[in-house]
């Protein structure tokens, strides 16, 4: 059985939702970021980690594709120009997402607060809505990015979505961007991951 560490509502979240998908059991020790639990096995102190018999994986985007690639699910075979193309849309959604997103909640809460910028919160939201303005203009007739297929990009943009939301991020509410997040929202992965977010919140 898999093993995630890391408390759940954190980028857990992702390695959670792809394994609900999947049909694979697994643990949580719930352990938060830069915790001596999770230096035990990530020393740069961050979350989640994959524990797979004898691997020790951290970074959520790599868990995620060793997780799809191992069982053949959500994934397109590598060397091929549709692997590459979902790659892109993973690199995107890091890029320009994930990162105002990840630079907005440094300088809000995880810096100490004399290395804390406030001022350039602004500007991340800007580059948010750059980015789901380039993934509005990037995005096919299907729904999801890779048109009718669900893909490892999706779990990752379907967190980011999740986290613009409790970062107070503006989110469209129509049109295609609102379509693609409202499908993701509603997959049964989804919903059993956020069961199981909500339900260690409250433990």
């Amino acid at each position: 059985m898999y093993k995630i560490v890391g408390y759940p509502q954190t980028r857990a979240m992702r390695v959670m939702w792809l394994l609900e998908e999947l049909g694979e059991p697994y643990d949580i020790d719930p352990a938060m970021p830069q915790s001596e639990g999770i230096r035990e096995v990530n020393p740069a102190g961050k979350v989640p980690v994959l524990i797979d018999g004898d691997l020790i994986l951290p970074e959520s985007i790599a868990i995620c594709q060793y997780l799809a690639d191992k069982h053949g699910k959500f994934t397109f075979p590598a060397g091929t120009k549709e692997r590459a193309i979902q790659d892109s849309f993973t690199q995107l959604a890091i890029d320009i997402l994930e990162g105002a997103l990840w630079t907005a909640a440094k300088n809000s809460f995880i810096h100490p607060k004399e290395l804390r910028v406030p001022e350039i919160k602004p500007v991340c939201k800007a580059e948010f809505a750059e980015g789901l303005r380039i993934l509005d203009a990037r995005m096919g007739e299907g729904p999801y990015v890779m048109g009718e297929t669900f893909t490892v990009p999706d779990v990752i943009l379907g967190h980011c979505g999740a986290w613009a939301v409790t970062a107070k991020f503006d989110l469209p509410k129509e049109g295609r961007i609102y379509d693609y997040f409202k499908a993701l929202r509603n997959r049964p992965g989804y919903k059993a991951m956020m069961a199981k977010v909500v339900a260690a919140a409250a433990a």
